[in-house]
């Protein structure tokens, strides 16, 4: 690998999500601290939207790693998968809580749910749940989450609901028989791609923190390259940054220009090559194959 080759202690562009590479980017700080808020306050039902691929997951994992808000102990029960049945939603959410099984505990799971909720909201501890790609959840699922936001005690509500989705999330939002929910969504929040100054910055920011010291590994216009066929996306701009890593590695490089960005562009799905830079690649390769030609 490229570690030794640049310098690095560790992978700087792995896929699975890192908190330990969060960059507070302007959009995600923004979410950041209207979960924060929203959640202190114990607003029921807070949703976050964003692309495939610019950090929903993240944001999710930096959220639960910062634990308490203040003296207030906040329990985060989080369920990646989204496809569940109201009762394995239920069972899950026991399950997460240590809830007690006595015998006969699934007859009324919902009520037993309700009781240890109590319990822990008089122990001082706020229960807050964060769903994991939402955008895929059920209709029956979602409602069985609207049902159990439903529950509270004399003055406040006892679980809180964090929606993490892609944009087809408000799509299913804005359907008829999901109004019930899409009315107690209390506050929402968009992620967007990065413009080319963030792009830059995050890629450095990754560089730094996995033990890069030197002179600016890519050169402004590989930055630039990079931000263009990524969209700005975060993911896209982790796979096409390794790949021009491991392409320097392999020719014994130490600066990323932009031909070697290009060729992990044109190895990569879902990534596009600026028009301009393509125009000048395939001139000169082909000006290339014709010096060999002549003087072959």
């Amino acid at each position: 690998m490229y570690l030794d080759h640049l310098g690095l202690h560790e992978a700087p562009f792995t896929l699975p999500p890192h908190p330990g590479f969060y960059f507070g980017l302007p959009a995600h700080e923004e979410a950041l601290q209207v979960l924060r808020w929203a959640i202190g306050q114990g607003e029921g039902f807070i949703k976050v939207t964003g692309e495939v691929g610019t950090g929903k997951t993240l944001l999710c994992r930096k959220l639960m790693e910062e634990g308490n808000l203040g003296d207030q102990e906040v329990r985060y029960v989080w369920l990646p998968n989204p496809h569940l049945l109201p009762c394995e939603l239920k069972s899950a959410l026991a399950s997460a809580l240590d809830m007690p099984r006595p015998e006969g505990w699934q007859q009324d799971l919902t009520g037993q749910l309700h009781q240890h909720l109590i319990q822990l909201q008089q122990a001082g501890v706020r229960v807050v749940v964060v769903m994991d790609e939402a955008q895929a959840l059920p209709d029956y699922t979602l409602e069985a989450l609207r049902l159990l936001g439903n529950l509270d005690s004399e003055s406040h509500q006892l679980l809180q609901v964090v929606l993490f989705g892609q944009p087809e999330l408000n799509r299913r939002l804005a359907e008829d028989n999901l109004r019930q929910l899409r009315q107690r969504i209390a506050f929402a929040c968009a992620l967007r791609p990065l413009c080319r100054e963030e792009a830059q910055a995050y890629v450095e920011h990754r560089l730094y923190t996995a033990g890069y010291r030197g002179a600016p590994l890519f050169t402004k216009l590989a930055h630039h390259h990079l931000w263009r066929a990524a969209r700005g996306v975060p993911r896209l701009l982790n796979i096409l940054a390794h790949k021009s890593m491991m392409l320097a590695y392999g020719e014994g490089e130490r600066l990323i220009t932009p031909r070697l960005v290009s060729e992990a562009i044109r190895d990569t799905e879902d990534t596009r090559l600026a028009s301009g830079w393509r125009q000048w690649l395939q001139g000169s390769v082909h000006a290339m194959f014709s010096i060999w030609g002549k003087n072959g």
